[in-house]
């Protein structure tokens, strides 16, 4: 099925700021090739977003950040300080590559030398737009660490280098929390050794 199987009948908007939530009431076709009854389903209109893993192919070394995050906070999370990699909303006419640079270097301090695709995915399909381009990028982490961000933005970025075992071993102990995190140091667990021969 396609997008010519839903029949939107309505959509009114709920809230207009950083983000819009929306009400679409429609109709969908169901499996058995009839129509839904109308359903109502809000949806988070959020956007494009790009996330990068720097990796440095030399030390083996990942670049990780943590920073205050206001979703695990509403979820009453034991700490709304959350590992991640780096990560953004694309601007208009920007390009996953793009914002990955970008981000890199205003997240870390860092700069990435190359990126490659890792995969593309809803995060929340059931209740968001939400569409994660996600990377990897080769990095010199040597000397990185620090805080970063965007002061004018309200970003307060602990940033810090680790072994690549060691980012991995986090997931295991079930200290990251950020799926887009887990998918891409999951990935880099699994082609780190072509990488490695193709980046040194």
């Amino acid at each position: 099925m396609d997008r010519s199987d839903v029949k939107i009948v309505e959509t009114e908007c709920l809230y207009d700021g950083f983000f819009q939530m929306k009400r679409y009431n429609l109709h969908h076709r169901m499996f058995d090739d009839t129509w839904s009854k109308l359903v109502a389903r809000e949806v988070l209109e959020r956007g494009p977003v790009a996330a990068v893993i720097p990796y440095d192919p030399i030390r083996d070394t990942v670049v990780l950040i943590e920073q205050f995050r206001p979703g695990p906070m509403a979820a009453n999370h034991p700490s709304p300080w959350i590992i991640e990699i780096v990560a953004g909303i694309l601007e208009k006419n920007e390009s996953p590559n793009e914002l990955a640079f970008r981000e890199t270097t205003e997240e870390t301090g860092g700069s990435l030398s190359e990126v490659v695709p890792v995969c593309n995915f809803f995060m929340a399909p059931g209740s968001s737009t939400e569409y994660c381009h996600l990377l990897c990028g080769r990095i010199d982490s040597e000397g990185m660490g620090g805080i970063h961000g965007q002061i004018d933005e309200g970003e307060d970025i602990r940033v810090f280098v680790e072994p690549a075992d060691k980012a991995f071993t986090r997931i295991a102990n079930g200290e990251i929390h950020s799926s887009f995190s887990i998918i891409a140091l999951q990935w880099l667990m699994l082609n780190r050794d072509d990488l490695r021969r193709k980046w040194t």
